[in-house]
């Protein structure tokens, strides 16, 4: 039995009606790389049974204290059904890109069955008129819930479901052969639990409380003697304005703008995806120092929903606000520790026009947001939520931090080097996460094989074109290097993008596929 942390049980309890605290991956795979050029469903089966030991979350299933008494607990269950699990399905004609993106939309928009281990699967085929892909391609959807995995653990996960050549894996089949498995605990059992449980609550609750004092006034100290303190509190008086604004003050978070993002979120989603070359990430690197690819990644998500917002003549003229997940994991990105995320907000910058200006106000912001941070902790939300009840923190987070922010973006890094599922390689991979009420859009952005690939996915009431928000992400990006380019100078020679397992024909496929979306979704509704 594995205890749930204070954030793996905060998104339990966040799903309800139509909010839905699931996140899913879809990956599409290139089957001529498999033995024999193809691969069948019954392979595909074999291949998930072989590593349902190599990702504990495959067997894990919620076990709930009585009367709510205390956080529900995760048991392994020794007998999977992998059919029920992992599902065999078609796009319809004309299997396009449009036809790919509805269908996953419709998967994501469904709750998982609480009562079994929080997984499904999809193998999707009938990709015949997606260009770039080679003949026979087909799509994997893999949806999980969030209580059970976050971003880095997805990352890991993402390796251990998959190999580094075509070839079978012969360990994973034998660490499939030994099934550690738990019994379903009594009543008596999660009765005794629940009151250590709460004991130990208290206690880490009043160390916390001891340790935020004295962090409290280290921190005083530090901007007393930093001058930060004056500087803070001149940028206050400015945001009421008894003062004028001091340049930079516009880089802190404030309240939102309402938008169309804002409000409760209706049952349906809709996806859409587009590929950011890291090889034209590291032109702007090269022209703008001190540029990270998280900058670049938010600077171009803030253009696209100023673009976004301006063609519906909605655009604030107060910057946007996003909340930003952060991973506490340290060094070990992986593990078997639940969800080992912080919350920060930022602003976007949505009121800058020019592209290279919301650049550096986008750095600026983050520069000051991991400041506060090394002097708070961005451990400290979690640390919170882990002491206190389901109830308080779920109140805390949608009154609190989620009441700053209008949407969601997150930035998470994957492996460099092609990976490859029952012989059949990967050639993209995108990364679908949540979206909640007062938030209707949800931004994420993972690296593989040489490519940025943004995934969002909003409330289909709030974001009836999902074609158009793909285009605005394409434009803003296309002008972020154009612009950086122009600055010239600095430029040298880009250095090359894939890892050294990537072969020349990956990097075509990657090419065509992610061409064809620059430009196909072009109409305006």
């Amino acid at each position: 039995m594995k205890y749930l942390s204070g954030m793996d049980n905060l998104f339990l309890a966040m799903d309800k009606g139509n909010q839905h605290l699931h996140v899913a991956s879809l990956g599409i795979y290139d089957p001529s790389t498999a033995p024999g050029g193809k691969v069948r469903f019954k392979a595909i089966l074999s291949y998930f049974s072989s590593r349902l030991n190599v990702a504990k979350l495959f067997r894990r299933r919620l076990v709930s204290a009585p009367l709510g008494l205390d956080r529900p607990y995760w048991i392994e269950d020794a007998e999977i059904d992998i059919e029920y699990h992992v599902r065999h399905i078609a796009l319809p004609h004309p299997g396009d890109w449009r036809q790919l993106m509805i269908q996953v939309a419709r998967l994501h928009s469904r709750p998982l069955d609480m009562t079994k281990p929080l997984w499904e699967a999809y193998i999707i085929e009938g990709l015949d008129n997606i260009p770039g892909l080679p003949v026979g391609s087909f799509a994997v959807y893999i949806k999980i819930h969030h209580s059970a995995i976050d971003g880095e653990a997805g990352a890991a996960m993402l390796s251990a479901i998959h190999a580094l050549s075509p070839e079978a894996d012969p360990g994973a089949m034998e660490e499939a052969a030994t099934i550690i498995a738990d019994r379903d605990p009594t009543a008596v059992e999660l009765y005794a639990r629940a009151v250590a449980n709460r004991a130990q609550q208290m206690f880490d609750g009043s160390k916390l409380l001891v340790a935020l004092g004295s962090r409290a006034a280290q921190a005083g100290r530090d901007m007393v003697v930093s001058g930060r303190a004056a500087e803070l509190g001149k940028e206050l008086l400015a945001g009421r304005g008894k003062l004028k604004p001091r340049e930079g003050s516009d880089d802190n978070p404030g309240r939102k703008p309402k938008t169309r993002f804002d409000g409760p979120i209706s049952a349906n989603r809709v996806v859409d995806a587009v590929g950011f070359s890291l090889t034209d990430c590291k032109k702007i690197r090269q022209h703008i120092d001190k540029t990270t690819i998280n900058d670049i990644f938010m600077a171009a998500t803030s253009g696209a929903v100023r673009k976004y917002l301006e063609d519906k003549g909605e655009l604030p003229a107060k910057g946007l606000n996003a909340m930003v997940p952060m991973t506490i994991r340290g060094e070990h990105k992986g593990g078997d520790e639940g969800n080992q995320i912080g919350m920060t907000v930022m602003p976007l910058r949505s009121d800058i026009g020019d592209p290279l200006t919301r650049l550096a106000a986008v750095k600026r912001g983050s520069n000051k947001n991991k400041a506060m941070n090394a002097v708070i902790g961005k451990e400290l939300p979690a640390q919170l939520i882990q002491v206190l009840p389901a109830g308080i923190t779920e109140l805390i987070m949608t009154k609190g931090m989620m009441s700053l922010a209008n949407l969601t973006v997150s930035n998470v890094r994957g492996p460099d080097v092609p990976l490859y599922m029952a012989g059949a390689q990967m050639v993209l991979f995108l990364p679908i996460s949540a979206i909640s009420n007062d938030m209707g859009l949800n931004v994420t952005a993972f690296s593989y094989n040489g490519t940025l690939w943004v995934c969002f996915v909003a409330c289909r009431k709030m974001m009836p074109d999902p074609g158009f928000f793909a285009q605005c992400l394409n434009e803003s990006f296309d002008e972020l290097v154009r612009a950086a380019v122009a600055l010239g100078g600095k430029a040298k020679e880009a250095p090359r993008s894939m890892g050294k397992l990537a072969t020349a024909k990956v990097k075509t496929v990657t090419a065509k596929i992610a061409k064809p979306k620059r430009t196909k979704a072009v109409s305006k509704k």
